[in-house]
């Protein structure tokens, strides 16, 4: 894996690991835009949303599931953001698909 993230799951590059499983791992995000800021990546490299296939299904509904688990764990409840960034255009900066969880102040609508 070529991407920084895959660098983390190969415990080449240190993280504050906040959940991790046989598929994917959760991990604070080092540039924070919200008081609770957390990636969830899974082990498999998907490069962007736009590349999955009808086979990453259950992965994906994993991820979903995992981002809950971790918002409930770090104490924010049902109070959080789910972002998925597909492409340099929409600002995707790593190309290791990536749940962007934040929580923790007031968010707007529409973002960006």
């Amino acid at each position: 894996m070529a991407t920084i993230f895959g660098r983390i799951i190969a415990r080449e590059i240190p993280a504050d690991i906040v959940y991790e499983d046989d598929l994917c791992l959760a991990f604070r995000d080092v540039n924070p835009q919200a008081p609770v800021h957390v990636l969830v990546i899974p082990k498999r490299e998907i490069p962007r949303l736009a590349d999955a296939l009808p086979q990453d299904q259950a992965l994906l509904g994993h991820l979903v599931l995992v981002a809950n688990r971790v918002a409930r764990e770090l104490g924010v409840g049902e109070a959080y953001r789910l972002v998925v960034n597909n492409g340099a255009e929409a600002g995707q900066s790593v190309f290791h698909l990536h749940l962007h969880v934040l929580a923790g102040r007031p968010f707007r609508w529409p973002p960006g």
